[in-house]
């Protein structure tokens, strides 16, 4: 709920900033905050222990059922 409040501000505050004829270029502010949301991600997911070969063993199992399902059924819309 939180961020639909800083969601509604920045729209709010675009489409002043629109009306008054001053445009302002976010696309490098933008590039910043996602490249730094993604570093912070990055950095938390860092810290998270995880079982590596339960990890592997769970993968493989869901990429073989993903693409036993693709294929069963690729193969029930062709017949």
């Amino acid at each position: 709920m939180n961020i639909f409040v800083f969601l509604l501000g920045g729209l709010l505050i675009g489409y002043a900033l629109r009306r008054i004829g001053r445009g302002v270029k976010v696309d490098k502010p933008i590039s910043v905050a996602l490249l730094l949301m993604i570093f912070f991600l990055g950095v938390k997911t860092g810290t998270v222990k995880v079982s590596a070969l339960w990890l592997l063993v769970s993968s493989l199992v869901f990429a073989i059922l993903t693409i036993l399902g693709s294929l069963a059924l690729a193969l029930g819309v062709r017949t």
